[in-house]
C-alpha cells in the first residue's frame, strides 16, 4: 500500500493565500519526515476552495526541498493549457527529481478558467481526448506532431525528453473510457465511496484497462478516538467548503447543483480515514481489499490550522502508517508460507 498527503491549499477564513502555500510547503517536508510515500498536489483558480494556481510549480519547489518523498499533481487541467507545454514542465521535473515525479491531467469543469485563458468552452467539452493522446505522444516519443482539431504543428523535438506515464482523474463514464483505452491509470475524488469506487474500476477493466496503478484521494485525520476526529472536522471544515466550493463559476452561465456542505462533510467523514489510530488503518484497509486500489492521496489540513495540520501528519505517520505497513508484512509472510507449503 502507498499512502501519500493531497494538498489542496485551501484558504480558510482569516487566512492569507501567500501563507497557505508557504505553509503547504511545510505539510510536504513533514510528510517527507513523518515517512509519507508521496504528496499530490491541486490546481485552482480564482477561489478560495484552493489557492495554487500552478501544481507543477509547487511541486518543483517541493522537489528541492525533498529528497526522497514522490510529488504529484492532482491534478493539471489539460482543458486551459497546452499539453506539449505542459508535457516539457513534466520531463524537467522527472529528471531534476530523479524520477520523483507523476503527471495527474484532468479534464476540469465549464468553468470561468476556459475565458480567461482563452481556451474556450469547445477545449472542455470535445478536445480532451485530443490534448491527451498529445500529451501521452510527448511523454512516450523523442518528437511530436499535431494534425487535429484543436493543435496543428510541424514535428518538432522533445527537449527535454522523458517518459512517462500521466495518471488520469476519472469523474465520468467517458474519461473513464478513454483512461482506460489508452492504459493510463485513474485518480478517483474525495466524494465517492468504496462501493462506487469499486463499480468504476471495474468499468475502466471493461474497457480494457490495466487491473493496478490506480489512485483514489480522501480525507484523513487522526485523534484519540473516531467520535473527536469527526466531531472536529464537523466542526472546522465547513467554514471552508462552504465559500471554496461556491467560487465554481461557470463560463456560459450554466445552473450549478446546490451542495448541501453539511452532508458532504458527513460522507467524507463516514467514507474516509477519519478517526482513531486503528479505525484509520481499517479503513485504508478496507477500501484497498474492496476496491483493488493500494495507493491513496490523503487530505490532511482539514482542521484549516497550519499547526494541527502538522501536528495531523506527524500523528498519522507515527501512529497508522506503521500499522498499515505491519499488516502488510504480516500478509507477506503469510503468502511466502502459503507458497513453501505449496512446494511441499
Amino acid at each position: 500500500m502507498r499512502i501519500g498527503i493531497f494538498v489542496v491549499a485551501g484558504l480558510f477564513p482569516g487566512q492569507e493565500s501567500g501563507k497557505v502555500l508557504a505553509n503547504a510547503l511545510e505539510w510536504i517536508v513533514a510528510a517527507e519526515e513523518a515517512g509519507f510515500d508521496d504528496a499530490w498536489i491541486a490546481e485552482h483558480h480564482f477561489m478560495p476552495y484552493g489557492v495554487c494556481p500552478s501544481p507543477i510549480t509547487l511541486a518543483g519547489v517541493a522537489i528541492g526541498r525533498t529528497t526522497r518523498i514522490g510529488l504529484g499533481t492532482a491534478v493539471s487541467v489539460l482543458s486551459t493549457q497546452h499539453p506539449v507545454a505542459l508535457a516539457e514542465q513534466a520531463a524537467m521535473l522527472h529528471h531534476l527529481s530523479g524520477g520523483r515525479f507523476t503527471l495527474g491531467v484532468g479534464r476540469g469543469g465549464p468553468w470561468v478558467d476556459l475565458e480567461v485563458f482563452g481556451t474556450g468552452l469547445e477545449r472542455y467539452e470535445r478536445g480532451f481526448g485530443e490534448s491527451l493522446d498529445l500529451l501521452v505522444a510527448a511523454l512516450s516519443d523523442g518528437s511530436v506532431a499535431a494534425d487535429g482539431e484543436f493543435f496543428r504543428f510541424r514535428e518538432v523535438p522533445m527537449v527535454p525528453a522523458a517518459r512517462l506515464r500521466p495518471v488520469v482523474a476519472c469523474t465520468s463514464e467517458a474519461t473513464v473510457a478513454m483512461a482506460a483505452e489508452r492504459g493510463l491509470p485513474m485518480l478517483l475524488g474525495l466524494h465517492i465511496g468504496d462501493e462506487e469506487k469499486a463499480a468504476v474500476v471495474g468499468r475502466y477493466r471493461e474497457h480494457g484497462g490495466p487491473v493496478t496503478g490506480h489512485v483514489a484521494a480522501g480525507v484523513a485525520y487522526v485523534a484519540d478516538s473516531t467520535a473527536a476526529a469527526v466531531r472536529e472536522l464537523k466542526k472546522a471544515m465547513p467554514a471552508w467548503l462552504g465559500p471554496g466550493l461556491a467560487g465554481y463559476v461557470p463560463v456560459d452561465g450554466r445552473p450549478r447543483a446546490r451542495l448541501d456542505v453539511g452532508a458532504y462533510v458527513d460522507l467524507l467523514t463516514r467514507i474516509h480515514p477519519v478517526g482513531s489510530a486503528e479505525h484509520c488503518a481499517e479503513t485504508l484497509r478496507r477500501t484497498a481489499e474492496e476496491t483493488g486500489i493500494e495507493h491513496f492521496v490523503l487530505l490532511v489540513e482539514g482542521l484549516g490550522e497550519h499547526r494541527r495540520t502538522l501536528e495531523n501528519i506527524r500523528r498519522f505517520g507515527a501512529e497508522v502508517l506503521p500499522l498499515l505497513r505491519r499488516g502488510e508484512h504480516r500478509r507477506g509472510e503469510h503468502r511466502r508460507s502459503e507458497h513453501r507449503r505449496g512446494e511441499r
